[in-house]
């Protein structure tokens, strides 16, 4: 029983850990974005990302890299630097805590994937729960509104990119160690990004050269955790964890770009959590009386 809650509050404190390092991620992408294009931001992420993924490679040694996925790699990867660009524009020239709120509808559009692309059975009560998020989201957007930007679209399209990537990863996941998907994704998006960061390519200058460094180890540091975390713990009890990235951005938004918390955008925020909450909920518990329901099956061999 303390070795199950000891491996609980270390699942936990590892998913804090996560959401910490992709919250500092945003804002010093936010930071460097007032002195470079953020596709330029996005390479240096990768490359400085790559560098502090390196040990990983060094431990297992090159033979690790050998798969016969590489056609699924090399898709996720593009897939995967498209979203990235887009989100990376999208917490540039948006309000922090607007810009996050919208990455958090992924979860969303995973449930619409996993249903359409892998033939998942998605019952009403978890279709219900998307309807609900997606309301949230467009309590967010407002459609039609004054305040409506064309970029909460590159936010979203950034969020629906994310969720193919999820899928992606949960395919590769059943044949590649977590360690090989973080290395393989590094090396990839290194040469993907710099193609669209020479178009806009200009040297960073003093403290820019901490930003970038910062977005790449606290991107691939959160990557390592968040894996580790989901190892090690229930996605729905570690979901609601990787919620706290919101405060955490609301504040460095407030303190360093003197960005204000707009109302519909905590409402918004609030009714697509709440409903990623209940559909993680909903797939740990599904997931519990499918392995269960194994369990009783294997144990009646004449059956």
């Amino acid at each position: 029983m303390t070795s199950t809650h000891s491996t609980h509050w270390r699942a936990a404190r590892l998913m804090l850990g996560s959401t910490v390092m992709f919250g500092l991620m945003a804002v010093v992408i936010r930071l460097a974005s007032a002195h470079l294009h953020t596709f330029e931001i996005a390479f240096f992420r990768n490359f400085f990302g790559l560098l502090a993924a390196l040990p990983l490679l060094l431990r297992h040694g090159p033979g690790f890299l050998r798969t016969t996925q590489f056609p699924r790699y090399l898709f996720r990867c593009l897939v995967g630097i498209c979203s990235m660009l887009a989100g990376f524009w999208a917490i540039g020239h948006l309000p922090l805590a607007q810009a996050v709120s919208l990455s958090y509808s992924t979860p969303l559009f995973v449930t619409i994937a996993a249903a359409a692309l892998l033939g998942e059975q998605v019952r009403a009560r978890r279709w219900l729960a998307v309807a609900l998020g997606f309301v949230g989201v467009l309590l967010i957007v407002r459609p039609g509104s004054a305040e409506f930007s064309m970029g909460t679209l590159v936010a979203l399209l950034a969020a629906l990119l994310s969720s193919i990537v999820a899928i992606q990863i949960k395919q590769l996941s059943a044949t590649e160690p977590a360690d090989r998907i973080v290395i393989w994704t590094t090396l990839l998006w290194v040469p993907m990004s710099l193609l669209p960061a020479l178009g806009v390519w200009q040297w960073p200058q003093g403290i820019v050269w901490l930003w970038v460094v910062a977005a790449g180890v606290c991107g691939t540091a959160g990557h390592m955790l968040w894996t580790r975390a989901l190892k090690l713990g229930e996605v729905s009890a570690l979901t609601p964890i990787s919620f706290m990235q919101l405060p955490l951005v609301v504040l460095f938004g407030w303190l360093l770009f003197d960005e204000t918390l707009d109302r519909w955008t905590v409402v918004g925020a609030a009714v697509i959590l709440g409903a990623n909450a209940y559909i993680a909920h909903r797939e740990a518990t599904l997931a519990r009386r499918a392995s269960s329901e194994g369990a009783s099956a294997a144990a009646k061999p004449g059956e």
